[in-house]
This record gives C-alpha cells, structure tokens and sequence, in this order.
C-alpha cells in the first residue's frame, strides 16, 4: 500500500512535468494526485495498513488497538492542519493577483513606459532587467514577466531581438523574485511556513540575486545582438490615450500596499494572509471611487471594478497550489520507516525519511540544496520547494532555508519551462525550448553558480 501511494505520487508529478507533450493543464493531475493520496491513506489508516505523524513527530496509529478516538482525531487534526497550512498561502496569493489585475485594469503598468528613454540596445536590456528584478519582487516573477514582455512588443519590433530580451527577463525576474517574501511562490510559501523571516531573508539573498541577475545582463550586454540601436515605432510608442486619469494612482497604491505586508506581519506578527486582506480591501475601496475616465459614468464602473479584476484571476493556479501542496502533505504524513534522533529511534513521514537517506549518501548539505536548484529547471520548484520542508526541521532563518530559497527561486532560469515567468514567456513569444537552450540556458547557469557560491560564502561568515 505504501508503494502505491509513491507510485501514484511519481506518475502524478510526472503528468505535471509533461504538460505540454501531454497537452493536459497540470492542474489536472495535481487535483487528481491530492484527491488519491489522501483517499489512499485515509483507508490505509482505518484499516491498520500503515500509521501517520503529524508536524510534531506523534505518531497515530490504528494498529494499537486501544484510543481509537484520539487516532481518529489525530487523523482528521492532520487533515485540518494542512489544508489551513495551504489555505493560508492560497488566500495570500489571489489577494495579491487581485490587486495586480486591478492596477492592470486601470492600466498602470503602461506608465513603465514612459520610464524607458532609450533606443540603445545596450541601456534597454540594463533598463528592462532592472524593471524585471524589481518588480518581480513586488508583483512576483510571473506579473512581472508578463507585463515587461507586453513591454516589449511595443518597443521592439523586431522579433529576434524581442526573444533575446524575453529570455533575459526571465532570468531579472527570477532572480528579483528570490530574495523578495512575496516575489514567488517559493520563498512566500517558506516565509508563511516560519522558515525565514522577510528581513533576514532580503538581508542574506538580495546581493546573490543582484549577481545572479547581474553577471548573465553584462555578459550579454556585450554580445553582437545587444550591439547598436532598436527601431522603435514611435506612433505606437507615443500613443497618449493608453493610460487613464487613475493609472499612476493605481499602480503606486497597489505596489505600495503590496509592500506594505511584510510591514504588518512585523508590527502586529498575524499571518502573512492577513495583511494582503487588508491590502485588497484598502486598494478595492479606492478602486470603487476613483474616476478613471474624464467623462466617466455609471455605466463604464464595471469595467474597472475589482469584481472584472477577480473574473480574471487564473483560477486553475491557484487550483494547482492546492493539488501540489495537499499531495506533498499526504506524502510527508505518511510514516516511512525510523531514523535515529537525539540516540531515539523516531518513526518519520516518507519526506523526512528521504532527507536522512540524502545526507547519508551526500554528507554535504549544500551540495544537495544545489542539485535542487538544478532540478527545479527540470521539475516544479512548487513541490520540490514543499518537499524540502518537510525534509528538513532546521529552524527559521537557518542558513539551509536561505539557500533553499535561492536554488529553488534562481535555479529555473536554466530552462524555458523551469519557472513559470519562462512558461508565460514561451507562451507570448513562442520562444523555442531548444533556441533557450542554446542561447540562454549559459547566462542562466553562470549566474546562479556565482550567486550560489556568493550566498553559500556570506552563509559561512
């Protein structure tokens, strides 16, 4: 039984891996893998096949034969436990795409164009990678990939050199998502979990993304296709009608509140979730009021009202979240097998046996958090980055969550379906994975191998 719940958990995220042979959307397997993990261990449970363990490493178990409702309690408490676990980062994540798809309902984003003053080659690829890197940590990577390649087509015609700069933003915006809480879903899920506080981790991650985003843009800078001027269209460019009376307000208001998050969970410690809540409400209750328009009326509110912004949220990831994260529980839930602790022999969940098994074979950790970084290229850094924590039970802020954070957030870079700000990029320009891998993967990899090193050497002092 045991055998075939990892079973079912390899041709799941094997399903995810292959979404685009498949052509199936990887929240169908998600949903499906959770749904048949948990019914799995559910019935494994009753019937006294295997036992369970919660956070706090207490076992619970049918096998006993005695206190059957304190196991059957702790059963549904696990449950409970990590479903409030997940909920807790989904609530945070569409009050966060709430509020970008109202500044983008009010087209603030078409401000950054008026932020880009240049026809160089050279100074635009600096300018929209220094864009990508700080946006990426306010919006999160995926928004701000979208956004700067909508950039992009209205600054660069041509389309060789639109890939060259889409495949360099993915690599900024990455990066910027890194070392930022709320700059992707990694790092947002490992500061909701407790295992990095917001300061320490922009402290110890902002100069290694800086040089992982930084080294790849200079190298670049100096290749034959970032030589010379861009041929802008200027009638495009200059187009005034594009943004609205309440595009700079919404865009600061929103991009403010967003910030202002890591804030509140400093000042009054709630949850993460709670203060996006109250960023939605505050930027929703603006949005009510403001008049977008000269001549605005009654008629034209819905068209900018944050229930349009909601109708617009991608539903099917935040229904991914929810699948990878409450399969992965399933997994760390279930007891594997003993390792020894503290000179005990302590009964584990399957994730926790695996850590033990890793650094039994690979003694050195850091080598071990790289190899993540690698896979995360290949496979979701959303489950590999969910696994690690249950892998691991080191406490917050210690230096395995700060590189965990790092590898996880950077590693994808290194291949176009790696990271999801690569998949919207290959989607918009229909970038070629084999072209990505011959003309970006090298940036991508030179840049986390310094930045991983830079981390791995400010981690030692």
């Amino acid at each position: 039984m045991t055998a075939l719940l990892i079973l079912v958990f390899i041709l799941g995220y094997l399903a995810i891996t292959l979404e685009h042979p498949l052509k199936l959307d990887k929240t169908v397997p998600a949903l499906l893998m959770a749904a048949i993990l948990w019914a799995l261990l559910a019935m494994g449970f009753h019937y006294g096949w295997f036992n369970v363990v919660d956070g706090h490493e207490n076992v619970f178990s049918f096998l006993e034969g005695h206190d059957t409702e304190h196991n059957e309690e702790g059963f549904t408490n696990l449950l409970l436990h990590h479903l409030g676990k997940t909920a807790e980062i989904l609530v945070f994540l569409i009050g966060a795409m709430t509020i970008v798809e109202i500044i983008d309902l009010h087209r603030g984003f078409d401000v950054l164009k008026s932020w880009v003053k240049t026809n160089s080659k050279k100074k635009l690829l600096w300018i929209l990678c220094g864009l990508g890197f700080i946006l990426s940590a306010i919006i999160d990577n995926l928004t701000a990939t979208i956004v700067l390649v909508t950039l992009l087509r209205k600054l660069i015609p041509e389309r060789n050199d639109r890939l060259w700069y889409a495949g360099m933003i993915v690599i900024a915006a990455n990066a910027g998502g890194a070392w930022s809480p709320i700059g992707d879903v990694t790092t947002t899920m490992l500061w909701i979990a407790k295992k990095v506080s917001a300061l320490h981790l922009v402290e110890r991650l902002i100069l290694p993304s800086i040089v992982c985003m930084a080294v790849p843009t200079f190298i670049a800078s100096l290749l034959p296709v970032f030589r010379g001027n861009v041929e802008m269209d200027m009638n495009e460019y200059n187009e005034e009608d594009k943004t609205l009376l309440s595009s700079k307000t919404m865009l600061y208001l929103g991009l403010g509140m967003i910030i202002s998050v890591p804030i509140f969970k400093t000042i009054t410690h709630l949850p993460p979730y709670i203060g996006m809540m109250l960023a939605l409400g505050v930027v929703w209750l603006v949005s009510e009021y403001i008049h977008p328009e000269e001549d605005f009326t009654e008629e034209r509110k819905h068209l900018y009202s944050a229930h349009q912004a909601l109708s617009r949220i991608e539903m099917s990831s935040i229904l991914f979240f929810l699948g990878i994260l409450m399969a992965v529980a399933a997994l760390e839930s279930l007891v594997y097998g003993s390792v020894m602790i503290d000179g005990q022999e302590v009964q584990v969940g399957t994730l926790r046996y695996m850590a033990e098994m890793l650094n039994n074979s690979i003694p050195n950790l850091s080598v071990v958090v790289a190899l993540l970084g690698v896979l995360s290229a290949v496979i979701d850094n959303v489950p590999l980055v969910a696994a690690s924590m249950g892998m691991y039970n080191f406490p917050m802020d210690h230096s395995v969550w700060h590189l965990i954070a790092y590898a996880a957030g950077t590693g994808g870079s290194m291949l176009i379906i790696g990271s999801a700000a690569g998949v919207a990029a290959m989607g918009m320009e229909k970038i070629d994975f084999i072209w990505y891998l011959k003309k970006i993967t090298w940036l991508a990899a030179l840049g986390f191998i310094v930045g991983f090193f830079l981390l791995l050497f400010m981690e030692s002092l």
